[in-house]
């Protein structure tokens, strides 16, 4: 099998695997559970979606870097528990790997998401200087990363600094960006829908492209050619707009990967998607947070 055809049919697999109903209980299965401990439903904020899982490994150090992976859903669904295999992936490689819920439309309008990631990213800091659920206590580097709408939250994480100052914290405290698949330059709006989780207001706030100074911690963007929910034009602007600035980034565009396949590569269980893709993610991780 061709290596396109091979991420078509990877993708569509995981597509189908996510969409169903016992989408967690199928990860969960296929997934390691050896070499790391995860700990379900850390509070971070008030509310049914205010917890995150952690993914340690078991030789995590006071140096280990942290991960917050930040997963997509339009906006408005979404549910950690889809992602161990991420945790999985990262944390095999010897990263400490957190992954928030966070609130979605309709309970909330942008930019409350980003908000809620803000607090979740706080909290894992505060959970890597004191200690806790496994995590030793230390100086561990920190990385953002998120896929689709996941995505677009990170980024405005890493790169306005406004949200990560009102939690308490600060984006110079941000060692890398990694965006998988992700909107940061998506006006204008055509559908009713997203027209209301981001009114007219604060449209112009939502993009993180609006808001790169150069200054940010360096940045991998990566798309899929064949992605036809994200237009993989908005990882061109985001990469031209960071290279304009004088700001580090690395841009991967893939042929014959979907949106599904830009984060189904990151699985180690199955062969899912760009299977190159898992180690540039990490091989950037590595070099940024070492």
């Amino acid at each position: 099998m061709t290596g396109r055809i091979w991420a078509r049919a990877a993708g569509l697999a995981l597509a189908m695997v996510l969409s169903g109903c016992s989408a967690a209980g199928f990860l969960n299965t296929v997934t390691s559970r050896s070499g790391y401990e995860t700990v379900r439903d850390v509070r971070y904020a008030p509310g049914a979606r205010g917890t995150l899982d952690l993914y340690v490994p078991a030789r995590a150090t006071a140096q280990t870097p942290v991960v917050v992976f930040v997963y997509g859903g339009s906006w408005d669904s979404g549910s950690k528990d889809l992602y161990r295999f991420v945790g999985q992936s990262l944390a095999s490689d010897g990263f400490i790997v957190a992954v928030p819920d966070y609130r979605v439309y309709p309970e909330v309008i942008f930019p409350r998401f980003v908000e809620d990631g803000a607090r979740a990213v706080v909290a894992v800091e505060k959970l890597a200087r004191e200690g806790g659920h496994g995590i030793p206590a230390g100086r561990h580097k920190l990385a953002l990363m998120g896929h689709s709408a996941g995505a677009e939250i990170a980024a405005l994480l890493a790169f306005d600094a406004r949200y990560l100052e009102a939690a308490g914290s600060s984006a110079s405290r941000v060692s890398a960006f990694v965006g998988l698949a992700g909107p940061y330059d998506f006006l204008p709006l055509t559908e009713e829908r997203y027209k209301r989780i981001f009114p007219p207001a604060v449209r112009a706030a939502s993009q993180p492209v609006n808001f790169v100074s150069g200054d940010e911690a360096p940045a991998l963007l990566v798309a899929g050619l064949d992605d036809t929910t994200v237009n993989p034009e908005n990882t061109r602007s985001m990469a031209r707009a960071i290279r304009a600035a004088g700001g580090e980034v690395e841009e991967v565009l893939l042929p014959g990967i979907d949106h599904i396949g830009a984060v189904s590569s990151l699985a180690t269980a199955l062969p899912l998607g760009d299977r190159s893709l898992r180690r540039t993610v990490l091989t950037f991780l590595e070099e940024h947070t070492r």
